[in-house]
């Protein structure tokens, strides 16, 4: 009898967005994949910062 020993959700949904990340970039070159990475990069961190405002006027 074999045992499924079945993974953690954590890892499923790392897995589940490199997928996505993966379908989003196929095709770029080097400098558009940069170019991508920037602008998801700042985005995040607008979306941070104004997550902290909302945190700190609460």
């Amino acid at each position: 009898m074999t045992t499924m020993i079945r993974e953690p959700e954590c890892v499923v949904l790392k897995r589940r967005g490199a997928e996505h990340v993966a379908k989003l970039i196929v095709g770029m070159s080097p400098q558009e994949q940069l170019e991508f990475w920037r602008k998801r990069t700042q985005a995040m961190l607008v979306r941070q910062q104004e997550s902290n405002q909302k945190k700190a006027a609460a």
